[in-house]
């Protein structure tokens, strides 16, 4: 089955260098195509998409505000074929300022331009079968990097009857060990290593993982570690 990619840039040489690369693929194709987050709405209204590469600093709406529309429309209905297409987010630098608010908004992930054609279509393929393009321990350095954008825990805020942590009403559905699983994909650490600290199975850790998403509702590894972050789980050392 094809993967169909829509790429959202403002510059006419990065979409047509991408295009060549996808196209050459026999499992995914080029569908759409925008200049900036106003047009790829536009697009993905008509088109159905399973994957977008959204540029982050674009004309009219950037690709923060785009992501986020994409959710919204998906959720409303509004979008072709009613489905929800994944986004990998497009930045410059490495860890881009933006980067943190397009995850919160709704990203599976992030790609810098200048990275290769292999990393590329590994991070589509990636992506697709639902997974995140960015490793635990570069998300959670992500995270770090822009501690000033999440709330501060009880212990350092001026309430401090605030709930934060293990206790926090967002986890109230998940079992103690699923708070364990949370915690450690929060900390950087892969399936193999998670397997190995618990004594679990590489399998029931999957399974963990697959039920913690379900049950808050997220899409990925991504938004996993961001809630830990947020719920005041996984505390962030603020310099």
């Amino acid at each position: 089955m094809t993967t169909r990619i829509v790429l959202v840039d403002d510059q006419e040489l990065v979409r047509a260098g991408f295009t060549m690369v996808i196209d050459a693929q026999e499992d995914m194709s080029v569908v759409g195509e925008a200049s900036d987050g106003q047009q790829a709405l536009e697009v993905l209204e008509t088109t159905a998409a399973d994957v977008v590469l959204m540029d982050i600093r674009m004309p009219r709406m950037d690709g923060v505000r785009a992501t986020q529309a994409i959710g919204e429309r998906a959720a409303a209905g509004r979008l072709a074929e009613g489905g929800t297409p994944r986004v990998v987010v497009l930045t410059t630098f490495d860890l881009d300022e933006y980067a943190y608010a397009a995850l919160r908004a709704g990203a599976s992930g992030f790609l810098l331009k200048d990275a290769g054609p292999a990393e590329l279509l590994a991070a589509i393929r990636a992506v697709h079968r639902g997974d995140s393009v960015i490793a635990p321990s570069t998300t959670r350095r992500l995270v770090e990097r822009f501690a000033e954008h999440l709330p501060e825990t009880a212990e350092s805020s001026e309430t401090p009857s605030v709930t934060t942590g293990a206790d926090h009403p967002r986890l109230a559905a998940l079992t103690p060990r699923e708070v364990e699983i949370l915690t450690a994909v929060a900390r950087g650490l892969t399936n193999a290593e998670i397997s190995s600290e618990f004594y679990l199975a590489e399998a029931t850790v999957k399974t963990h993982i697959g039920r913690i998403l379900h049950k808050l509702d997220l899409r990925d590894r991504v938004q996993m570690v961001l809630l830990a972050y947020e719920t005041g789980l996984v505390q962030v050392e603020r310099g």
